[in-house]
């Protein structure tokens, strides 16, 4: 795994781990789940209920695969060596993107505006700063806008082990806020 890659595992982690108790489990991910329902407040029912159904997914996946003791959470130690691997939780990751990008596009007109974009990246947990210039790098048009399948993109080479100098590695990279 790349040390880019290392880096994202241990960020996603610390976003996962929504109620900061050092372990990942379910009601992490339906406090998480809340947060990003919040934002997207002017999404349609469809698109919530396929971003809740992504988390579900998500948790599940995780749970199974990684609840190495099978006490109900997941610790660290479980969640690094195995989270970036493109067999276990490729079509989980694909799931979420496709649900977190179409989130972010309420009027399906398949872009994405940075103000709703930072919102959503906020609710999960990101730092702003690291959310702007994830969108910059996305490479925005001349309206502050990124495309839907970017965005999806970009989540799915987050989570590539063997990736680097990637857009989503600015959510690791220190910034002033």
């Amino acid at each position: 795994m790349r040390k880019e890659a290392a880096q994202r595992v241990e960020l996603v982690f610390s976003l996962f781990d929504a109620n900061g108790d050092g372990v990942i489990d379910s009601d992490d991910f339906d406090l998480m789940t809340g947060r990003v329902l919040e934002a997207a407040a002017a999404s349609d029912d469809a698109a919530k209920a396929a971003i809740r159904a992504a988390f579900r997914r998500y948790w599940t996946t995780l749970a199974t695969e990684l609840d190495a003791n099978g006490d109900g959470v997941i610790t660290v130690e479980e969640f690094r060596p195995f989270v970036l691997d493109p067999e276990r939780f490729g079509p989980t990751i694909s799931e979420f993107a496709e649900a977190l990008s179409a989130l972010g596009d309420p009027d399906g007109d398949g872009l994405i505006e940075r103000p709703l974009f930072v919102s959503l990246m906020l609710a999960i947990g990101f730092e702003e700063a690291n959310i702007h210039a994830l969108f910059d790098a996305f490479g925005p048009d001349a309206k502050d806008r990124i495309t839907v399948d970017t965005w999806a993109v970009g989540i799915r080479e987050y989570y590539a082990p063997d990736l680097a100098q990637i857009p989503g590695d600015q959510l690791v990279a220190a910034r002033a806020v």
